[in-house]
C-alpha cells in the first residue's frame, strides 16, 4: 500500500496544475529526475490536474448558462453567431492547443460553453491536450535540457533546474498580456 504522504505529494502536484500550471509542475519534473518523485505519477497528477482545471471552466461556464448572461450585452448579440461559427470550426485545434496558451487556459474553455461545444468532445481533447503539456515539459527538462548540458559539460545534479526555468519563463512570457 501506498504511503499516505506520497499521495498527498501527487494531490498537491494535480491540484496546483489545475490551478496554476507550469510552476509547481515543473518543480516536481525536477524532484522526478532527482529521484524524490516517481515521473510516472508526476506526469499523470500534471496532465489529469492540467486537464480537470480547464475543465472545471468549461463545465461552471456551460452550467452557468454563459450564453443567456452573455446574450444581454448587444455588441456581443450582432456578432454571436460568427463567433459561434469561428469557434466551432476551430474548437478541436483551440482545445488541444489550451494548455500550451496559459493566457488564454480561461478564455478558450469559457469560448467553448458559450457555444455548445459537446462535453463529451472538450472532456476528452482537454485530456489529450492535457497529457501533451505534461509530456513535453517532462521531456524538455528532464531529458533534452540535461542532455543537451551534458554535450557543453555541464554534469551537475541541478543541470534540470536550468530548462526548467527556462520552460517556466517560456510560459510567463506567454501569458503576459501585452500592452
Amino acid at each position: 500500500m501506498a504511503n499516505p504522504l506520497d499521495l498527498l505529494k501527487y494531490a498537491g502536484i494535480f491540484a496546483s496544475a489545475a490551478i496554476e500550471g507550469e510552476v509547481v509542475y515543473v518543480s516536481a519534473v525536477v524532484l522526478a529526475f532527482l529521484g524524490k518523485l516517481n515521473p510516472i505519477g508526476v506526469l499523470f497528477a500534471g496532465a489529469c490536474g492540467g486537464s480537470v482545471g480547464d475543465q472545471m471552466y468549461f463545465y461552471i461556464l456551460r452550467s452557468a448558462r454563459l450564453s443567456h448572461w452573455l446574450d444581454r450585452f448587444p455588441s456581443l448579440v450582432r456578432r454571436r453567431d460568427r463567433i459561434r461559427d469561428k469557434v466551432r470550426r476551430h474548437a478541436r485545434k483551440l482545445i488541444l492547443g489550451s494548455r500550451f496558451l496559459p493566457g488564454l487556459r480561461v478564455a478558450i474553455p469559457a469560448a467553448c460553453a458559450y457555444t455548445g461545444i459537446e462535453p463529451l468532445v472538450f472532456t476528452t481533447l482537454s485530456l489529450i491536450s492535457g497529457f501533451a503539456w505534461a509530456s513535453a515539459i517532462m521531456v524538455l527538462v528532464m531529458y533534452l535540457g540535461p542532455t543537451s548540458l551534458r554535450q557543453l559539460g555541464i554534469q551537475a545534479w541541478w543541470a534540470p533546474v536550468i530548462p526548467a526555468i527556462l520552460v517556466i519563463a517560456f510560459f510567463r512570457w506567454l501569458g503576459r498580456v501585452q500592452e
